[in-house]
């Protein structure tokens, strides 16, 4: 294994996408989260929030940050995050805890009223969100493949409509990577160890209607 392959072999002799092998944080959301299919609006609104925040740093940053994030976001229940005001970005801005950036903890507070318009009008963020997932794929990406991808025609539609909707920090960048997070496309290697496990959830899995 080598980084023309895009894997790496970690301390317990699995071969890993090699960004998933980098840290015990990363061997951890690796293996057990990344890639594999999400219903829970609460995870799924809690991923498009981070997502956004992510712009501009390192996923291993907010990753590091993510339960100071929960607290001070209360859990990612959108409906209290929906009811924050300026008290609460005077709060979040003073937290040293997460990314303090006006711009994207105003985005959150935001996005969180559109979550429940979305809601209203859809029946839940899962069934918005799987409406847009595509065929599961039959064969993995290999690391060319992957690292020309940072879009798909899913994402782009899905971040136009978001945005329609009025929600901000949702480029289709953005959303891919959401996307790969929670299951939407399976993005681990040809050899990883976790490609076939995703492969199989995403098989058994049957996507919310609303």
């Amino acid at each position: 294994m080598s980084d023309e392959d895009g894997l790496a072999v970690g301390p317990d002799g699995r071969p890993r996408c090699a960004w998933g092998d980098a840290t015990e944080d990363y061997r951890a959301y690796h293996d057990h989260e990344w890639g594999f299919p999400v219903d829970d609006d609460v995870r799924l609104f809690e991923k498009l929030v981070l997502e956004g925040f992510q712009s501009g740093l390192s996923w291993l940053t907010i990753l590091r940050k993510r339960e100071n994030f929960r607290r001070a976001f209360a859990g990612f229940d959108y409906a209290r995050v929906a009811a924050f005001g300026e008290p609460d970005v005077a709060r979040l801005l003073a937290d040293a805890g997460i990314v303090r950036h006006r711009g994207k903890i105003e985005a959150a507070i935001n996005n969180a009223a559109r979550a429940l318009e979305l809601v209203a009008d859809e029946g839940s963020l899962a069934a918005y969100a799987w409406s847009f997932a595509p065929p599961a794929r039959e064969r993995a990406l290999t690391l060319a493949q992957l690292r020309a991808r940072t879009t798909s025609p899913e994402s782009v539609r899905m971040a136009k409509d978001l945005k329609r909707r009025g929600w901000r920090f949702v480029g289709p960048t953005t959303v891919y990577a959401f996307m790969q997070a929670m299951g939407l496309v399976n993005d681990h290697l040809t050899g990883c160890h976790v490609h076939a496990r995703a492969a199989r959830a995403r098989e058994q899995y049957t996507p919310p209607t609303q």
